[in-house]
């Protein structure tokens, strides 16, 4: 049984998560505190959406606390018209002075997920000349995304064609949920050629390294360009490099020299460098003596394998005890040394009484096992001395504080501020809301008040299935001319930053799919609000679009999510009717 757990504590040292790999989990983790969503399966819109994540973390995922940066960037461009998203540039600017890429390497739950794929035991596809050419592709993605909301103001290309973030964290995570089992029915091409792509992105991490960060992630194209400027990441000492190109051949990146536009700064390469000329910016400010002991130097020019570099400093002991980089390893292996010592002397003199050799080894091994804790604790007393070793433990201590806190604060907020739902049956509240000007409105603020048959549409202009029913909700509007009233309520949360000079230059601009103006229909455009929140408060579970029919006693007779066919919303109307 001793060696069994001997073995297991073998495995779990021999495979113990790095650093590095502890801050993408904790990342992760903070990024989407909103546990509580996996469970409801409810997407948060608290005041923090208002704010941007650093990494590529789906703005529809249950779990996100925030906004995505890419999404965000793709609205506001859209919705900005002429004037500059001075916000989201800024805070683009923002992350990329101070991380660059650092962001990639150690705050993108996205990367850790393809980190955590590519460990599965394949065949691997090493980078190459063809791998370094692709990897601009997503410069070139990058100014499709740019360049299709400003042409097509409405449409988020990236996030609605391509993100697999979008899939896997938001859909994906949706879905799963059995309390969104009518999501099913609203499914059509477009998620179906996503989570195709999604698959293929997938399996394609698993045999090359980071595949979405390196040849199509766009946000790792806007990163890069602040890589050799930011405040923090990896530099490289040119007095002292000997130009090996061990670091390049250790990295799986596509790097060409260290902290260039693909280097995603995770710091792998400096316990490679055979002459430490790698190191973090600013460690000689925050950080005393982070030399690594026992690390060879090469001589100018000389060439050596990696992996023969490894076993050469793996072997290598350096203890001295006047210095603040000495290892705990080393000290416990020099107290455990002097320990087995004292006990071979005292086993010595035991052998000269005959016949107590077995009582004294049997006396010994309590005083033994004292000894090596007594030497563990002393190892402890002095890592605690140490003032690099206090900060961090310190450091994670709080933000391990931080991570609970935002645990129980987003899991006993109110879900989206709506204390009161009402379904089929119950009495619909009246609702004031701002209105769009239209041909046929030109008043701002707008009551639905239920006198008559009310139906109730919600819809956002990136929706092309909210589009596609708009022309056929018409048609039943004016069939039944003065009986019915029609309001068509656009999301307030669907797009993050949209305003409502975004919706009213759509209805000014765009045209339907008949080419007729949105701004000539007969409905009458609304605006929900974060406050009020109407779209939850009759059961809406962030999927679009949704009808509600109410009739003329106020209650509630019909509820749909997703779209909504000329033939069924006849039907409800009618036996609204009565």
């Amino acid at each position: 049984m001793k060696k069994f757990f001997g073995k297991v504590k073998a495995w779990f040292v021999a495979h113990k998560p790095t650093k590095r790999r502890l801050i993408q989990l904790y990342a992760a983790l903070l990024t989407n505190a909103n546990l509580k969503g996996f469970f409801t399966g409810k997407i948060y819109t608290g005041d923090t959406k208002k704010m941007c994540v650093p990494g590529l973390n789906c703005y529809s995922c249950p779990g996100a606390v925030g906004a995505c940066p890419l999404g965000a960037l793709q609205d506001s461009l859209a919705q900005s018209g002429k004037s500059a998203p001075a916000y989201i540039l800024g805070i683009l600017l923002m992350f990329g002075l101070l991380l660059g890429r650092l962001i990639c390497g150690f705050l993108c739950p996205f990367g850790l997920i393809q980190e955590l794929l590519y460990k599965i035991r394949t065949p691997k596809l090493r980078k190459n000349r063809f791998t370094r050419v692709l990897s601009y592709f997503k410069y070139v993605l990058l100014a499709i995304m740019i360049a299709v909301p400003l042409i097509y103001a409405g449409i988020p290309s990236f996030c609605k064609y391509v993100c697999p973030a979008g899939t896997l964290e938001g859909a994906v995570s949706l879905l799963a949920n059995i309390q969104n089992s009518d999501f099913y029915g609203m499914l059509g091409y477009l998620f179906t050629w996503k989570f195709c792509l999604a698959v293929a992105l997938v399996v394609a991490s698993i045999f090359i390294y980071r595949f979405f960060c390196r040849f199509i992630c766009p946000l790792g194209a806007i990163y890069s360009l602040f890589n050799k400027i930011s405040l923090l990441g990896v530099k490289l000492d040119k007095d002292k490099c000997i130009d090996c190109g061990l670091c390049v051949q250790g990295c799986k990146m596509d790097v060409k020299h260290v902290g260039d536009h693909e280097c995603i700064q995770c710091g792998e390469c400096i316990s490679v460098c055979p002459v430490q000329a790698i190191t973090w910016k600013g460690s000689q400010i925050f950080l005393k003596n982070t030399t690594p002991v026992g690390q060879l130097v090469v001589e100018s020019g000389e060439k050596i394998a990696l992996l023969e570099l490894a076993k050469s400093n793996a072997s290598v002991a350096v203890v001295d005890a006047q210095t603040d980089g000495v290892s705990e390893e080393s000290a416990e292996s020099a107290q455990s040394a002097n320990i087995e010592a004292e006990s071979e002397a005292a086993a010595t003199d035991g052998q000269q009484a005959a016949g107590s050799v077995q009582a004294q080894e049997e006396a010994s091994e309590p005083a033994m096992e004292g000894a090596k804790k007594s030497g563990r604790m002393q190892a402890v007393k002095a890592a605690f001395k140490r003032p690099r070793f206090v900060v961090e433990f310190v450091a994670w201590v709080v933000a391990i504080a931080v991570l609970i806190g935002a645990w129980i604060g987003y899991g006993v907020r109110k879900e989206g501020g709506v204390s009161v739902t009402y379904g089929v049956g119950d009495k619909c509240p009246e609702f004031i809301l701002q209105t769009y000007k239209s041909d046929n409105d030109s008043e701002i603020f707008s009551t639905i008040k239920i006198s008559k048959v009310t139906v109730i549409n919600y819809w956002y202009t990136a929706c092309d299935p909210c589009k596609a029913e708009l022309p056929e909700f018409e048609k039943v509007y004016e069939e039944y001319g003065g009986e019915i009233d029609m309001f068509v309520v656009h999301s307030w949360s669907a797009l993050p930053g949209n305003g409502t000079q975004g919706v009213q230059d759509f209805l000014d601009t765009e045209v339907d799919k008949n080419g007729r103006a949105w701004n000539s229909y007969k409905l009458t455009f609304a605006q929900d609000t974060q406050e009020l929140d109407t779209y939850s408060q009759l059961g809406g579970k962030y999927a679009y679009p949704m009808t509600v029919i109410v009739n003329a006693e106020g209650k509630i007779t019909f509820v749909n999510q997703g779209p909504c066919s000329e033939e069924v919303l006849k039907q409800e109307v009618e036996k609204a009717l009565g």
